[in-house]
């Protein structure tokens, strides 16, 4: 990955809204992040797709279910960056996802 390829991934507002639940927790189900952004499955999953090609993120599967969780040095230090960020979606996304998990806290 590049760091050119990540913020091409992170350039588009639902990707960073993404990345930005899962520097906020360990890892996280599509279920739930489709609850906590309010979009569909199939967008979300889209999202996660350029995430994942970009090296941002890893996936899991159990049973019919997905996992994403943030990959590598380079999301690590990004994660850092982003959840600093105080903006008033990042904050409304993460509260539908605290309502959803009620135990996932912020980094």
């Amino acid at each position: 990955m590049t760091l050119v390829q990540a913020f091409k991934a992170l350039g588009d507002p639902v990707r960073l809204r993404l990345f930005y639940l899962l520097a906020s927790c360990d890892e996280l189900c599509v279920c739930h992040l489709t609850e906590a952004l309010e979009l569909p499955q199939s967008t979300v999953s889209r999202h996660l797709g350029v995430l994942r090609h970009a090296g941002l993120v890893v996936a899991r599967r159990d049973g019919k279910w997905m996992h994403y969780r943030l990959a590598g040095e380079l999301a690590g230090q990004l994660a850092a960056l982003v959840t600093q960020t105080e903006d008033v979606q990042l904050a409304t996304d993460f509260g539908r996802l605290q309502a959803v998990l009620g135990d996932c806290t912020p980094v």
